[in-house]
C-alpha cells in the first residue's frame, strides 16, 4: 500500500511538471525561435530556460566583462555580392579659395577644422590693384556719360543733315567700347565684393563660396598670393557617398536602389548602411571593375573622403539571423552563446559600500549551429529553445566562458 501511494505521488508530481511546462509557454507570451528537442532530456531543473551551464558574477565582474545584450539581427548573408570601395565627395562639396590678383594676407579668420557657412569671411587681402580697379572704373564711368551725351548730339545733328554719317558711327563705336569696359570693371569690382561707387579702398575680404569645414590653410599673415593659388580648401560632407568597385561578372546582378551594408577598413566594425543610385558606365582605370555609386543614410557617420571600406550589395531577399561574431564561443568542439538569465539582490559576501545595484546576475550557456560569416556577423541557429524577448549577450561572452572554464577547473563555484 505504501508502495502505490509513493507511485501515485510521482506520477501526480511528473503531470504537475508538464502542466507548469506548457503555462510557462503559454503565459510567457513569447515566441519560440528554434527547438531541438534532442536536448530537452539535457535541461538543467535550475535553469528556468531549460539550458545548460549556468555563470554567476558579481557586480564588479559583470562591470569588467563589460557585458552588453540584445537580439538577433536579420542580414542577408547568402545573395550578395562583395565589393571594396572608398568614400567620396561631389565636385561641388569641395572647394578651393583663391584670388584674382596679387597681394598680402592682412589677417586669416578661421583656423584648421571650423566649420563655415557660405559667404563667411575667411581673410583679408590687401593689394595696390585694388585701388587701380576702382581708378579705371570711375574713370571709365566718365568717359560713358561723356560719350552718350556726345552720341545723342551727332544723332540729332545728323537728322538735321548738319554732320556727316561717319562721325555719326565713329562716336556710337567709341560708346560701345566704353560700355564693355565699363562692364568689365563692374564685374571684376563686383568679385571682389568692392562698391565702385564707395571710397576707395585697397583691401578686400575672401569669403567662403559654400558651407563646410575648412580642410587647408595654406597661407599665413603676410604671405604673398598669387593669381589661382588656393589660400583655402573647404569640403561639405553632407552628401558624401560611397563608390564600390564591382567585378564585370558580378555587374549584372547590381542595380540602382538595391541595398548596401559596409564597414571602414581602417576603423571600428560599426556597419554603416547605404543605397545604390547610379551605376557606372565603364571599367574603371583600365581594371574589370566598374563603380558603382551609393548614398549613405547616416549622414553623422563622421566620414571623411578617402576611407576605403568593405561592402555587401544585397541581391536577394534571404535574410537570416545573425549575431556579432563576438557573441559567438568556441568550446569542446561546438559553438555557444549565452543567455542573460536573472539577477539576484542577496549577496551575503557582497561589499555594500562598493558594489551597487545587482549583486549576483546570473547567465546560461546555450549551444547553436553557425552558419557564414560576413562583415562581422555569423549566421546562428539556436539547437535549444529561445524565446523571443529574451536577452542575449551580444559583448562579453569571452569573459563569461572564461569564467566558466575557471569556475569547472575548481578556482570557483560552478553550476
Amino acid at each position: 500500500m505504501k508502495n502505490q501511494k509513493y507511485i501515485i505521488g510521482i506520477v501526480i508530481g511528473m503531470t504537475f511538471m508538464v502542466v507548469a511546462y506548457f503555462a510557462y509557454d503559454y503565459f510567457s507570451g513569447g515566441e519560440s525561435v528554434e527547438v531541438v528537442t534532442e536536448n530537452d532530456e539535457h535541461e538543467d531543473e535550475h535553469n528556468h530556460h531549460g539550458h545548460g551551464k549556468t555563470v554567476e558574477l558579481n557586480n564588479s565582474q559583470y562591470i569588467n566583462a563589460e557585458i552588453e545584450l540584445g537580439w538577433f539581427e536579420k542580414k542577408n548573408m547568402s545573395e550578395v555580392v562583395n565589393a571594396n570601395g572608398y568614400t567620396k565627395l561631389p565636385p561641388q562639396n569641395q572647394a578651393d579659395v583663391s584670388v584674382f590678383t596679387t597681394g598680402l594676407v592682412k589677417t586669416i579668420k578661421v583656423i584648421e577644422g571650423q566649420e563655415v557657412k557660405k559667404g563667411a569671411v575667411l581673410a583679408y587681402v590687401e593689394s595696390p590693384e585694388f585701388t587701380i580697379l576702382q581708378q579705371d572704373y570711375l574713370v571709365s564711368k566718365s568717359n560713358l556719360e561723356f560719350l552718350k551725351l556726345a552720341y545723342e548730339r551727332q544723332l540729332t545733328l545728323s537728322e538735321e543733315n548738319v554732320n556727316a554719317k561717319k562721325v555719326l558711327e565713329k562716336t556710337k563705336a567709341d560708346l560701345d567700347a566704353e560700355q564693355a569696359r565699363f562692364n568689365s570693371l563692374k564685374k571684376q569690382l563686383a568679385v571682389y565684393k568692392i562698391n565702385g561707387d564707395g571710397g576707395t579702398v585697397s583691401t578686400i575680404p575672401i569669403v567662403a563660396p559654400i558651407g563646410g569645414h575648412i580642410t587647408e590653410i595654406y597661407v599665413n599673415i603676410g604671405s604673398s598670393v598669387e593669381v589661382g593659388k588656393p589660400l583655402f580648401s573647404i569640403v561639405d560632407n553632407s552628401e558624401m557617398h560611397v563608390d564600390l568597385l564591382v567585378y564585370e561578372q558580378d555587374l549584372p546582378k547590381v542595380k540602382e536602389g538595391q541595398t548596401v551594408h559596409f564597414v571602414l577598413t581602417n576603423q571600428s566594425n560599426k556597419e554603416i548602411e547605404g543605397t545604390i543610385f547610379n551605376v557606372g558606365k565603364s571599367f574603371e582605370n583600365e581594371t574589370k571593375t566598374v563603380a558603382v555609386h551609393a548614398h549613405i543614410k547616416d549622414k553623422d557617420a563622421a566620414l571623411i573622403p578617402g576611407m576605403y571600406v568593405n561592402a555587401l550589395i544585397d541581391i536577394g531577399s534571404n535574410e537570416v539571423k545573425t549575431l556579432p561574431e563576438g557573441a559567438i564561443v568556441q568550446a569542446e568542439g561546438r559553438s555557444f552563446i549565452f543567455l542573460y538569465e536573472k539577477e539576484n539582490d542577496e549577496d551575503e559576501h557582497a561589499d555594500e559600500d562598493h558594489n551597487h545595484g545587482p549583486k549576483k546576475t546570473t547567465f546560461s550557456r546555450l549551444e547553436v549551429k553557425v552558419g557564414p560569416s560576413q562583415l562581422g556577423y555569423t549566421q546562428v541557429t539556436p539547437l535549444e529553445k529561445i524565446h523571443k524577448g529574451d536577452k542575449i549577450v551580444l559583448s562579453g561572452a569571452y569573459y563569461l566562458q572564461s569564467h566558466l572554464q575557471k569556475s569547472e577547473s575548481g578556482g570557483e563555484h560552478s553550476h
